[in-house]
C-alpha cells in the first residue's frame, strides 16, 4: 500500500482494513469540524478532507485488488451489502479495474440499495448484454421492472384521485350557483314579463 497514504492516516504499512477505516473516520470527523474555523485553520482542514478522501479512496482500491481473485473482492462486496455499509461496497466497486457482468449486477444492486431504480435497472441490462444467458441477471431484472410499471401506476392513481377531488369541489360550486342563483333569475324574469302584460291589459281599457 502507498506509504504516503498510511502516513496521512497515521498508519504503518502494516495496517489492517479495520485500523485504516477507523483512522479516516476519526479524521475525517475532526477536519469536518475544522473547516468552520475562520482564516487559514479553517481552509486547511478543507484541503486536508480532500487528501484524506483520495489517500482512503486509494487505500481501499489497494486492499481490493490485493485479495486472492476477482471471486474474493466479489463476495466482499455481496458481505458489504448484506451488512448494509452502501458506501464501502461502492468504495470496493470502484477500485476494480475490469467490470464484468457480476460488477454490473452488484452495482445494481447497490443503485437499488440507494433506491435509485432507473441507475440500477440500467446496470441490470448491462448485465444480462454482457452474460445473457445469466437467468439471475434475467430474474433480478423482471422484479425490478414490474417494481418501477407498478410504482409509476400508484402514482398516476394519486394523482387521478387528486384531479377527481378537485372536478367534484368545482362542479358542486357549479351546482350550487345553479340551483340557487339560476331559479332566482328565472323568478325574476316571470315577474317582469307578468308586469308588462298587466300594463298592456291597463291601456286596452
Amino acid at each position: 500500500m502507498k506509504k504516503s497514504n498510511l502516513e496521512l492516516l497515521g498508519l504503518g504499512e502494516d495496517a489492517t482494513e479495520e485500523e485504516i477505516k477507523d483512522a479516516y473516520n476519526k479524521l475525517r470527523a475532526k477536519y469536518l469540524e475544522d473547516r468552520f474555523k475562520d482564516g487559514e485553520e479553517g481552509n486547511e482542514a478543507a484541503r486536508m478532507l480532500t487528501k484524506l478522501d483520495t489517500a482512503y479512496n486509494e487505500l481501499m482500491a489497494e486492499l481490493a485488488e490485493t485479495q486472492s481473485g476477482e471471486g474474493t473482492s466479489f463476495e466482499r462486496v455481496e458481505e458489504l451489502i448484506r451488512s448494509g455499509d452502501i458506501q464501502e461496497a461502492q468504495r470496493v466497486l470502484d477500485g476494480f479495474n475490469e467490470r464484468s457482468g457480476r460488477w454490473h449486477y452488484l452495482q445494481s444492486v447497490v443503485f437499488y440499495r440507494k433506491n435509485w431504480m432507473n441507475e440500477s435497472k440500467k446496470q441490470l441490462e448491462i448485465a444480462m448484454q454482457l452474460e445473457p444467458d445469466n437467468e439471475k441477471y434475467k430474474q433480478a431484472y423482471r422484479k425490478l421492472s414490474d417494481r418501477i410499471s407498478n410504482d409509476a401506476k400508484q402514482h398516476n392513481n394519486a394523482n387521478n384521485q387528486q384531479g377527481a377531488y378537485q372536478g367534484q369541489n368545482v362542479q358542486s360550486a357549479g351546482d350550487e350557483d345553479q340551483m340557487g342563483g339560476g331559479f332566482c333569475n328565472s323568478c325574476i324574469q316571470c315577474c317582469a314579463l307578468n308586469m308588462c302584460v298587466n300594463m298592456l291589459c291597463s291601456c286596452c281599457r
